[in-house]
Parts: C-alpha cells; structure tokens; sequence
C-alpha cells in the first residue's frame, strides 16, 4: 500500500538562509505551470514510478497511469485502481476482485495527483534551483520545503518544461531515507470523460466483494 500512498502523496537536510523566503521566479514559474493544468478540463498522465531507499534494500519500479477532472481523479497501478471522485475513494485490487470503499477526508497540505500542481500554494517555501537541457529541450527545477519542519517529507523537486509548462518529473524526499520518483512519459490534455468515471460500478465487476469502511 505504500507504493500507492507514495503516489497519492504522489510529494532533511539543513535549511539555509537560502529557503529563507518565497523565491519570486519559481513562484512565476509555478503559477504558469498552475494555470497550465488548471485551463484543463481533464487530461491524462502515463508515467513510471520509482521508490528507493538504499538502507532498507527497496527499490521498486512500477507504470501507471492517472486521468484527473479538478479534484476527482482515476489511478492504475500495480494492480490495482483508486477511483477518487471528492467524497469517496473505492480502492479495487483487481487479483482479488475487491473493493474498499471509504469517505475523502483531504488535508489542507495534502500531496496528491489532484493537488500536485497548486500544493505549492500553501504552507511551502520554494526556490527556483537551475535550468537544465535534456533530450533537446530546456526544463526549470523549482524546490518546494515544507514550512513544517515536523513532516516527514523534507522537500519536493519539481521539473517543470520551460516551454509548455507540463511537469516532466518530480522527487519526494523523506526523513527516513526513502524516495520518491515519478517520471511522466506523456501527458495527455483535454481527455473527453463523462462523470460515472469517477465512481466504481460494481455491475460490470462479476462477483466483486465490497468492503465498505465508510
């Protein structure tokens, strides 16, 4: 279960002078990178996803895909499918044709894919870090450090395309050493979905066992 709260949270060392204060150009970039998502109806992310931790002998690699609409979202992964649709979230594990079904109660420093893109906005310090060149194209690296020092995620290293505003990858950093990767390999914008996608249907699941927690 770990490796879908990694996602879903799809986000220490010493903080210096240099986080101090809010950086003005990585808010710049954040806020296009923000209005990008957010001109979106819905649109469609397939990535790889990587969770790392050297002392603990983990190092797990997995591919998915997300369709997010606001803050109702749709996850495959690892056999699995979280179905958020912003009051309740049905987790179903397709090997065991099982269903947990419980109410959506976000935090407001929730990291999630619905939030990943405007998470900045509240309770983080961010600082513009590099441009960086890679396969011909041009990307911003932007930190986000939670003002929270107590939180076992320490940081958040966004990179973000220069040209088109789509975020490219992101890490998440913990305290106890394990990390984050989610490397997107195509985003697709604008995906046309009705509203029951966003809600499990039990029909078309042959012998499904619901658990329901609400």
């Amino acid at each position: 279960m770990k490796k879908i709260v990694g996602v879903l949270l799809f986000i220490t060392f010493s903080i210096t002078g240099l986080y101090a204060q809010k950086d003005q150009k990585a808010l710049q970039i954040l806020d296009a990178m923000s209005a990008k998502y957010k001109s979106m109806p819905a649109f469609k992310v397939d990535f790889q996803y990587s969770i790392e931790n050297p002392s603990s002998g983990i190092n797990d690699t997995f591919k998915g895909e997300i369709v997010i609409k606001a803050s109702k979202f749709r996850l495959k992964m690892d056999g699995q499918e979280i179905i958020n649709n912003g009051s309740t979230v049905w987790t179903y594990l397709i090997e065991e044709n099982e269903v947990n079904i419980s109410d959506y109660t976000p935090t407001e420093d929730e990291v999630s894919p619905s939030t990943i893109y405007t998470v900045y906005k509240n309770g983080y310090k961010y600082l513009f870090v590099e441009e960086k060149k890679e396969d011909g194209q041009v990307y911003e690296i932007v930190e986000l450090i939670p003002e929270d020092k107590s939180r076992q995620v320490f940081k958040i290293r966004l990179q973000i395309h220069k040209k088109d505003k789509y975020i490219k990858n992101w890490r998440i950093f913990e305290k106890s050493g394990t990390r984050y990767f989610c490397n997107i390999t195509k985003t697709t914008p604008n995906v046309k979905v009705e509203e029951n996608y966003f809600a499990f249907d039990a029909s078309k699941h042959k012998g499904v066992e619901v658990i329901d927690l609400r």
